[in-house]
């Protein structure tokens, strides 16, 4: 809004709430032909709502060493070897000690989610496996451990950890992620 006095332009600056904000991201990029689920998805992520599918707690899959640093919402761990690097999400900590782990090679490659996170499909910690079974009927449990396709990032996987049926740790990952085993 712009606010003429004595031929001066003045600027008035107007503040979005978080919704309005989302909201108005979501139909900017419908504009651009980005789908609203993705974009909403992408507002979640950073604003640090639901877990998945592209990130967390304003960290994102994929995102660089110094681009994960530059959101100043992560802290370093001592944990981490040759390839990989342990780090907690500050706001967000998780079941142990490291809350993401990022890649020399791929970036943030593995996120964990903490208590009271949901997958958008309704699942986190605390859900027994045959909620995780309904949600992602191709739960793939031929592994060290049942992981998922995440919907909406042909990238990323979902981990499900449990113990007498019940889901107590999840991570968001990259599906090609050379940190966890």
């Amino acid at each position: 809004m712009n606010t003429f006095r004595s031929g001066i332009r003045k600027h008035t600056v107007v503040r979005l709430g978080r919704p309005a904000a989302a909201a108005a991201l979501a139909a900017g990029l419908a504009l651009t032909g980005v789908t609203a689920a993705n974009a909403a998805s992408a507002a979640t992520a950073t604003a640090g709502g639901t877990f998945g599918p592209f990130g967390y707690g304003g960290v994102r899959l994929g995102m660089t060493l110094k681009q994960a640093k530059a959101t100043h919402k992560i802290a370093k761990t001592p944990y981490g070897g040759d390839t990989c690097s342990g780090w907690a999400l500050k706001a967000h900590p998780s079941r142990d000690s490291v809350g993401l782990y990022i890649s020399k090679k791929l970036g943030v490659a593995a996120i964990f989610a903490p208590k009271g996170v949901k997958t958008p499909e309704g699942i986190g910690i605390g859900s027994t496996m045959k909620q995780v079974r309904k949600a992602y009927p191709q739960l793939d449990t031929t592994g060290q451990y049942p992981v998922a396709a995440v919907p909406g990032n042909p990238k990323a996987r979902f981990s499900f950890l449990s113990n007498h049926g019940k889901v107590y740790e999840m991570s968001l990952n990259l599906v090609n992620q050379d940190c966890t085993n």
